[in-house]
């Protein structure tokens, strides 16, 4: 097994404290760092959220293999950077308005950071202008993903959506939401590009909307 491989299956099995070794002893060894970004981590953890879509494994499991990713990727970061390696794009992601939840849009985010992509997390209670405001700061982001856990709070879903339309910047960007009582057919009432039901769809699907 190869050491790139060896990352990988560190990952997929949520080795938490010995992926940031193995990233560091597969680079030490010459392997590029773009290659264990993409089989070791990003190649993981599409393998993660397939078994997660089949019911073979769960959440926690879920979680376990991200955080995995997170270690790797922060011993990978500062090599990817000196060598001028972009991510795939930029998203922001944020609970709106009233609610208060974040284990559903943190499994997200790091479901999403693992398909390549850089996440810029406003937190939870987010209200319309905050994401006004990071979506001004940061021009070159594509995504904004909003996520509600409570039915009362998915109207707020509608109110950011309409404010990002009055600001005159809902063409710059690909909006997807997502959240326990949310559907698809909510997403097309609020004029979403996408909805996704989970955290691996939801990184599949902003792949999707990126293409």
């Amino acid at each position: 097994m190869s050491k790139v491989q060896e990352v990988a299956a560190a990952v997929e099995n949520g080795k938490v404290k010995i992926v940031a070794g193995l990233v560091q002893e597969a680079l030490d060894e010459g392997c590029a760092a773009d290659e264990i970004l993409n089989v070791g981590m990003i190649g993981a953890m599409a393998v993660v959220g397939e078994k997660f879509k089949n019911n073979e494994i769960f959440v926690p499991e879920m979680l376990i293999a991200a955080r995995a990713m997170k270690k790797g990727i922060e011993v990978l970061t500062p090599v990817l950077k000196a060598q001028g390696a972009e991510p795939v794009g930029r998203l922001i992601l944020g609970t709106v308005a009233g609610d208060l939840h974040d284990i559903g849009k943190n499994l997200v985010g790091m479901m999403i950071e693992g398909a390549g992509f850089e996440v810029i997390d406003l937190g939870v209670d987010v209200p319309a202008e905050k994401f006004i405001e990071a979506m001004k700061e940061n021009p070159d982001v594509k995504i904004v993903a909003l996520s509600a856990l409570l039915t009362t709070t998915m109207p707020a879903i509608k109110d950011t959506i309409d404010a990002i339309v009055a600001s005159g910047l809902r063409d710059t960007v690909k909006i997807m939401i997502g959240g326990a009582p949310v559907t698809q057919a909510f997403a097309d009432e609020v004029g979403a590009n996408g909805y996704s039901e989970d955290a691996a769809s939801a990184a599949q699907l902003a792949t999707k909307l990126l293409g």
